[in-house]
């Protein structure tokens, strides 16, 4: 006989049912170490299905009461636990279920059911859970650069582009600058979030069942924000993987980017900030090294990120009929991307308010490679009515004669602006050194910049307010997520304690 013992049941797969050998183990791997990131989901996918076959007299009210029971024995002696023990991966509730009460009990909780809505169900519960997680520490960082861009908006510091001196801002100013780029990777995990959050349970492997399920009473038991239309579409198109992979990976790349910024200012050769220890490693033969290991590992976990959404894509160019095992890569790649982008975001939290500004050396060199001179063309516009494109010429010029000359921007008088104007259209300027010199201030340069957005210290305490509010409304966002879950595990708890009486 074929039939396993129940005691001793190990799956659906035996040998000489519809396969003459076992699989090989290295082909495929239903074990439940493998599965374990989905372990939570397909338990409580098994309660609200029992739950609904019950409601809907599709199995026996006592049989289903026999199983939840069973269940909850389980959840007593660690739901996680039992489920590595039994093995059987997304399965391991069933096959839980058969050896405690055989297959006339336990062998009818996979009514309507396939490995593809169960599994389907468990990793969109699994990244629903990631995604609050993500927006979470998202919001961290996002309070803590707001902090830190307050305490430094008047940290004045030269700015770059193309790896030179560009034009003076604020450290303060820098850090709102990433403050806003927060704000886009909450919404793109917030838009995936309504995406992820959508039901499958149901669907089965392509076209639902034959058996009335009420697919909305599994969804609303489960914490679905809806139900998947279609039931082939539930099940065998993954683009919201995809959408929580670019969301994972692109804090990775942000973070990232701004890894880099930090290294170059902690560098010798910049010397704008200092970061704390902690963050540091040191050499077994230079004694002298500080090595800023937690900004190496930010950039080089974003290329891991980055890679791991290369290879979503590479398994999902597949026609819909062959996704089927080789989706296992891509959800190892997003379980990985998470795990990296969250570990990521706390670090980053963590460094942020230990960055010590080195705030006479960054002003210093705001004005030491002339990052100040579109306001020195600025003032000759102003203050004589020239063309831009005149004034900006003068003081090209203007810029290559001090280099050449060896003369400090804050050493340059009027003469040589006259210089470099006879040498540009044959005309002196005239410029006073007082509005030289006041063109010349990388102070008074960020103090100018009043408009919109601009680095100006009042005008960042403006934009402040607006960044904080928003930063609440996502704040009680993630917490009303949270609070519709907790409702939706309590009312699934509930409806076990209607069944049970």
């Amino acid at each position: 006989m074929l039939r396993q013992s129940h005691t001793e049941y190990s799956g659906y797969r035996t040998t000489g049912v519809r396969l003459t050998e076992p699989t090989l183990p290295d082909i495929v791997s239903h074990s439940s170490e493998a599965d374990l990131p989905l372990l939570s989901g397909a338990h409580m996918f098994d309660k609200a299905h029992l739950i609904m076959l019950a409601e809907e007299d599709l199995i026996p009210r006592r049989e289903a009461v026999a199983m939840l029971k069973a269940l909850r024995e389980m959840e007593a002696e660690g739901m996680e636990k039992v489920r590595l023990e039994v093995d059987g991966g997304i399965h391991s509730g069933e096959q839980y279920l058969i050896r405690g009460l055989g297959e006339e009990v336990g062998g009818r909780i996979h009514l309507g059911r396939s490995s593809g809505d169960l599994g389907a169900v468990s990793r969109r519960i699994r990244q629903r859970e990631n995604l609050i997680e993500l927006m979470d520490r998202i919001n961290e960082a996002r309070l803590v650069l707001l902090q830190a861009g307050e305490e430094n908006l008047d940290a004045v510091m030269p700015g770059h582009t193309h790896t030179q001196h560009a034009q003076p801002l604020t450290l303060g100013f820098h850090f709102l600058s990433w403050a806003s780029v927060l704000e886009r990777d909450y919404q793109r995990a917030d838009s995936t979030y309504q995406r992820v959050n959508q039901s499958p349970a149901g669907s089965a492997i392509l076209t639902g069942s034959n058996f009335a399920l009420n697919r909305h009473r599994t969804a609303d038991l489960l914490g679905f924000d809806g139900v998947i239309e279609n039931t082939h579409d539930a099940i065998l198109n993954l683009d919201v993987a995809l959408d929580s992979m670019v969301a994972a990976a692109m804090v990775g790349l942000n973070l990232a980017r701004w890894a880099s910024d930090l290294n170059f200012w902690f560098t010798s050769e910049a010397r704008y900030i200092d970061i704390p220890d902690r963050f540091c490693g040191t050499s077994s033969i230079m004694m002298q090294k500080k090595n800023p290991y937690a900004l190496e590992h930010l950039r080089a976990s974003a290329a891991e990120c980055m890679g791991s959404l290369m290879t979503g894509f590479a398994v999902l160019k597949a026609g819909s009929g062959e996704v089927n095992t080789d989706r296992q890569y891509l959800y190892e790649a997003l379980w990985r991307s998470f795990d990296l982008s969250l570990r990521n975001l706390r670090w980053f939290a963590q460094l942020i308010p230990g960055v010590e500004p080195k705030r006479d050396h960054m002003k210093e060199m705001a004005g030491a490679y002339w990052a100040q001179a579109t306001d020195v063309a600025g003032a000759l516009v102003s203050e004589r009515d020239m063309p831009w494109r005149t004034a900006h010429q003068i003081v090209g010029i203007l810029v290559r004669l001090s280099y050449e000359r060896g003369i400090k921007p804050s050493e340059v008088t009027p003469e040589l602006v006259d210089e470099a104007a006879m040498a540009y259209n044959g005309q002196p300027v005239g410029m006073s050194a007082t509005v030289l010199q006041k063109a010349l201030d990388p102070v008074e340069f960020v103090n100018g910049r009043t408009l919109f957005g601009g680095p100006a210290p009042e005008e960042c305490l403006r934009r402040l307010v607006d960044f904080r509010a928003r930063l609440r409304e996502g704040q009680a966002s993630v917490q009303e997520k949270q609070r519709r879950l907790e409702e939706a595990a309590a009312s699934m708890e509930h409806a076990i304690d209607a069944l049970l009486k």
